[in-house]
């Protein structure tokens, strides 16, 4: 979506049209899904997340400025609906249960080694899993992601090299090695 339709829809909406937002539902929805996912880590709950999201974003429209991407004001939203989402989680305690029905020996070896690496993600702090996830899962360029994350390029880089450094070093220690 460009930034000329991301405003229009978003005044649209701010007349009345609330049907407008489902266009900016629909843009962004399965990135921030992937946002989601890769932060808490349960397809459910991510797509709880969103949905909370956009209900909040829809809500608190009329404080979003618009010299700022849309995008970088929802994922800001949807970021902090994980934090939220992840500490209510930690203070009910984990809960282990299998996924029914897993075909396949190899979905059952790619499922284990995508919850060791969201494991590995989650011990990352807010601001080396958000470069991660929007490098490699959301695949944003530096530029972008000092857009979004409203910091110098300098610094997303800094950010991205020191958390890669420490998801490798959570991996190699949770038995996953380099191929």
């Amino acid at each position: 979506m460009s930034d000329d339709e991301e405003q229009a829809a978003v005044e649209r909406c701010l007349r009345g049209e609330s049907r407008a937002f489902e266009t900016i539902v629909d843009s962004y929805q399965r990135v921030l899904y992937n946002v989601a996912l890769r932060m808490v880590n349960d397809r459910e709950d991510a797509q709880d997340v969103v949905q909370s999201a956009f209900v909040k974003a829809y809500e608190k429209l009329h404080t979003y400025d618009r010299r700022r991407k849309l995008f970088s004001w929802i994922y800001r939203i949807t970021v902090n609906e994980c934090l939220d989402h992840l500490a209510r989680r930690k203070r009910q305690g984990p809960m282990d249960e299998d996924e029914p029905g897993r075909g396949p020996d190899d979905a059952l070896e790619a499922r284990e080694v995508e919850t060791v690496i969201g494991a590995a993600l989650l011990d990352l702090s807010i601001d080396y899993r958000g470069v991660i996830i929007l490098r490699h899962f959301v695949h944003l360029s530096h530029r972008e992601m000092s857009r979004v994350l409203e910091v110098p390029e300098k610094t997303v880089k800094s950010r991205l090299h020191t958390a890669r450094k420490l998801l490798g070093e959570l991996l190699a220690k949770r038995g996953v090695s380099r191929a």
